[in-house]
């Protein structure tokens, strides 16, 4: 039992450490999610086919920010490692690295999206719905697809400024962003969906501006603070005087950033290929789960936190070659972050039948939505611990792992399994959902092996 306590329960100050890292980067992302359910609500308030046409084209923008996240995790692995080196000009390198990258990023996907925009959000509308409430389905959602396109350059921007932020240990700054960004976007969303406040009533396209106002304040604010805080932020003095990159880093950073780019950016086309496959039972299906992403996305943000504050704490560690002291710190970390899955999970379950209520929309929605909702809370835990294994992996620059891990589970497992039971049976959506959902048990097992080899535990900037 003592064995058990040391290796996987640490003191008060393991503890009050993680949760000051932590608790402002979990903050930031509850205000943004709690802002992305107002908004949802009120969109549900318009109708069924307003909430079905901007949940859809959210689904193509959930897809962008998953692929910026996995372009500036390559980078940011070094960025941490660098910090916890005392390299500023290393650090400063790989935030131009971040810049550029998501410039590019974000030209591709505005581009696909308005020239693609009605064939993808064709793909999540079953051909065997009404034929008016498909009309109004894809005209609610090229609505929205037209203004909201406008949020990924503010987005993407903000999220290369707010990684190296964090990683120095400084992650108040992008929750003050978030929390200035809420205020006006509460406002905002009031105003121009229901034209209230002297605003004009512009329906699911006002709830789209908002959006867009709101991320370039959010952005403005950390950009903001990282270039007016030199002695702070010391890799900010001079950052813009040159784009160069030295050639090794440039391409180490290549080599550790690519399978994680196209980790994430398969492992969300993976995900969205899934809630196609859920679309073909129809719109009321769509309708519920987006229902319950709302809920799932807001308590999710718990652990996901927790895995980008394990990537920080172990890279900054390893990066200063204390690497028995990183691998140790991982298996408290890990367990740490099933915990907090666990009670999230049981925070979550008695929101299940409250919630859906807050919706327009009919009582087949509002029970389909409370049973994903239930399944989800009891899968939570297994999110928590991949996800930790997933940040561990990542800590060490062991990206080609952390590729095999969650695109092949996805591409492999998950998929054939949905395809499957969505298009080859007759299978009840409950039961076919919940054999899916919790398919995440295999990826636990996957993931334990993974980390317990123990190839993670590496300095990559040592000889930089």
């Amino acid at each position: 039992m003592n064995r058990f306590k040391e290796k996987y329960i640490g003191n008060s100050d393991f503890y009050l450490a993680v949760l000051t890292l932590v608790i402002p980067m979990i903050l930031q992302n509850v205000i943004t999610n709690f802002v992305s359910m107002l908004d949802n609500i009120m969109v549900g308030q318009l109708g069924t086919e307003q909430m079905n046409g901007v949940s859809i084209v959210n689904q193509f923008i959930f897809i962008f920010n998953i692929t910026i996240f996995g372009a500036i995790s390559g980078p940011g692995i070094f960025g941490a490692q660098f910090y916890g080196k005392g390299d500023h000009e290393g650090q400063r390198e790989t935030v131009r690295f971040r810049v550029i990258l998501v410039f590019i990023i974000t030209a591709i996907f505005t581009v696909v999206y308005k020239i693609f925009q009605e064939p993808l959000i064709s793909l999540y509308i079953a051909k065997d719905d009404a034929p008016e409430l498909i009309a109004a389905t894809m005209e609610y959602g090229t609505s929205y697809m037209n203004v909201i396109i406008f949020s990924c350059l503010p987005f993407a921007l903000g999220q290369a400024y707010s990684s190296v932020v964090r990683e120095c240990g400084e992650t108040k700054i992008p929750m003050y962003g978030s929390m200035a960004a809420v205020f006006i976007n509460l406002i905002l969303d009031y105003g121009l969906i229901f034209g209230k406040l002297g605003m004009p009533k512009m329906g699911v396209a006002g709830a789209a501006l908002a959006t867009v106002i709101a991320k370039c304040i959010e952005a403005g604010v950390v950009i903001g603070w990282a270039h007016t805080h030199h002695e702070r932020n010391k890799y900010i003095v001079g950052l813009y005087k040159s784009l160069h990159i030295k050639k090794d880093l440039l391409i180490n950073m290549v080599k550790k950033g690519t399978p994680l780019l196209i980790n994430e950016f398969l492992w969300v086309i993976g995900m969205s290929i899934i809630a196609q496959c859920y679309s073909i039972r129809g719109l009321d299906v769509v309708g519920a789960r987006n229902i319950a992403s709302v809920i799932t996305n807001l308590f999710g943000v718990v652990y996901i936190q927790i895995g980008g504050a394990i990537a920080i704490i172990l890279g900054n560690k390893l990066g200063a070659g204390r690497l028995d002291e990183a691998e140790r710190m991982s298996y408290k970390l890990r367990a740490f972050s099933i915990a907090m899955g666990v009670t999230v999970g049981v925070c979550m379950l008695p929101f299940a039948y409250a919630f859906p209520h807050l919706y327009n929309t009919t009582d087949t929605i509002r029970e389909l939505a409370a049973y994903i909702i239930i399944i989800s809370a009891f899968t939570m835990p297994m999110w928590a611990y991949t996800n930790a294994c997933y940040f561990t992996l990542r800590s060490g620059g062991k990206t080609g792992i952390t590729f095999i891990f969650d695109f092949v589970f996805t591409w492999v497992i998950m998929i054939p399994t949905a395809v499957v039971l969505c298009y080859f049976t007759e299978m009840d959506f409950k039961l076919l959902f919940a054999i899916i959902t919790f398919s995440e048990i295999l990826k636990c097992i996957i993931g334990y092996l993974l980390v317990r080899t123990g190839k993670w535990v590496q300095n990559i900037v040592e000889k930089m």
